[in-house]
């Protein structure tokens, strides 16, 4: 048999896929891609399949495929989503690999997104190794990216996530990620990001500025914690379409995770209701009902409820029943109370810091009315109203050592807040001294703020003695986020 006519043509055909393959972020791409970001889900699709028809070879279709499943499992914690979704991954990756087009810096840059956005995912998710696996991947794409096109500007954006993903990740599994070559710097990360904020606007990858808001955000606030960003992240925020879904949500998430409650209540009611239009926020209803109740607002109950019947994932749902009860205590309906708080041991689940938090609470002793008045009005940013709960209490009032310890903290946070420093630390002093030894949060919370305190005044050598010491307590709620945030600090006050 004669097999050079069909090797002949094998080889002509692989030659033409290697010519007609590209990487054209052409305008109906951008289009497809803003739509993304303005959580205009079925409009994205039908730009796709428009531009998948249009050009075939195209593998930045590809590329937006996997952002709206990346944007939609991330905002909507959907677990059966995510292991139905999951299966795309392989083949996009695959076909990208395919898509070969060695002049394009987005033919390695591709491949690494697709990697890191599931790693992001997978993360989320508690596939913890499959995300460190897919996350080194991206990492050595984009390295090897970087040193083929470096002036290709958008490296730099993944690097800079992945940077803060690996310096923000819990001691013991800093300790596993560096035995796979992984680490990471949590400052250098956010600065990469930064940077890249500056550099966009003058570039033809103008269109990327929404992500590098939304990451942004997402890093100052669910990362590095910071509860004094209000202005400078709403300010970054005023670059996005006024008429963008994401952004009205962001702008109330940056005023509820800052303090900002009247705003945030504002904004987060000024998102459109869902429809066909736009991607479901259900996160929407956690966040009002919770500043609702920081206001006490009668209604608060029914969006923490709406939350509850409507969410299809696993986060915040103990957290949600708890609130729920504390809204009845707060207004004496005892027997509202009762079962809300054995809905909360018993129904949702106990994966995050909060929900673990949330099933602490509920097995313990009913709070103090007057702790938890306090409490409420000072996680609104309220401080006045929540000062006036305890200005005429004293340690003694209270006969659990566990509120003992809160009446401190709490007063060390409102005094601390009102910028009286030195009241706020002698508070917190008493806070450290009562509850140290105790698995109450209130203690290395306490040391954790003393830092922040010191920082603030640039006496950095108490400021790290005080970081060392939050970090140095065990068995405590709320361990990994305390400890995250004092090395972050002590990351910064020793650069």
């Amino acid at each position: 048999m004669n097999l050079k006519k069909p090797l002949l043509i094998l080889l002509l055909l692989s030659c033409r896929l290697s010519v007609s393959a590209s990487y054209n972020f052409d305008a109906r791409c951008i289009e497809a891609y803003k739509a993304i970001f303005s959580l205009r889900m079925n409009d994205a699709r039908e730009l796709i399949a428009l531009e998948k028809r249009a050009d075939p070879d195209n593998g930045i279709p590809i590329l937006l495929d996997n952002y709206v499943d990346y944007l939609e499992l991330f905002i909507s914690d959907n677990r059966s989503d995510y292991a139905r979704l999951l299966d795309n991954k392989s083949g996009r990756i695959d076909a990208l690999e395919n898509n070969v087009d060695e002049n394009s810096p987005y033919y390695l840059f591709a491949q690494a997104e697709v990697y890191m956005q599931w790693g992001m995912v997978q993360g989320k998710f508690g596939d913890y190794t499959a995300a460190g696996g897919d996350l080194r991947k991206a990492r050595r794409l984009l390295l090897e990216n970087s040193e083929k096109f470096p002036d290709f500007i958008l490296n730099q954006k993944s690097l800079g996530i992945i940077n803060v993903i690996f310096g923000a990740l819990p001691s013991n599994l800093k300790l596993i990620a560096r035995l796979f070559g992984m680490n990471g710097n949590i400052q250098t990360g956010v600065g990469q990001i930064e940077k890249l904020r500056y550099q966009l606007p003058d570039t033809k990858y103008s269109f990327y500025n929404d992500e590098i808001i939304f990451l942004l955000c997402y890093v100052d606030l669910d990362v590095l914690h910071n509860r004094s960003n209000y202005t400078r992240l709403m300010s970054y925020l005023t670059a996005l379409d006024s008429s963008s879904v994401l952004r009205i949500y962001l702008q109330g998430y940056v005023a509820a995770k800052t303090g900002h409650n009247d705003e945030a209540i504002n904004d987060l009611l000024s998102v459109p209701k869902a429809s066909t239009k736009y991607l479901t926020i259900p996160a929407i209803d956690y966040l009002l009902g919770c500043a609702k109740l920081c206001r006490m607002d009668s209604d608060a109950y029914a969006y923490l409820l709406k939350y509850i019947s409507e969410y299809k994932g696993e986060n915040m749902i103990k957290d949600a029943y708890l609130k729920v009860a504390y809204y009845y205590l707060l207004r004496g309906d005892e027997i509202n109370y009762v079962y809300y708080v054995k809905m909360t041991r018993f129904k949702g689940y106990a994966n995050n810091e909060k929900d673990k938090q949330a099933l602490s609470e509920a097995n313990d002793i009913r709070p103090d009315i007057d702790l938890l008045k306090a409490r409420v009005y000072f996680d609104g940013n309220y401080y006045d109203k929540a000062f006036v709960q305890l200005k005429d209490k004293q340690e003694g009032d209270f006969k659990l050592l566990r509120d003992k310890i809160e009446f401190n903290y709490r007063l060390g946070r409102i005094y601390d807040l009102l910028g009286k420093y030195n009241e706020a630390i002698s508070y917190y002093k008493k806070s450290i001294n009562m509850g140290r030894g105790t698995t109450y949060y209130f203690a290395a919370n306490a040391a954790l703020y003393i830092g922040n305190i010191y920082e603030h005044i640039k006496d950095y050598s108490m400021a790290a003695n005080y970081y060392n010491e939050a970090i140095a307590m065990r068995n405590h709620e709320y361990k990994k986020s305390i400890d995250t945030e004092a090395k972050i600090a002590l990351e910064r006050i020793n650069r």
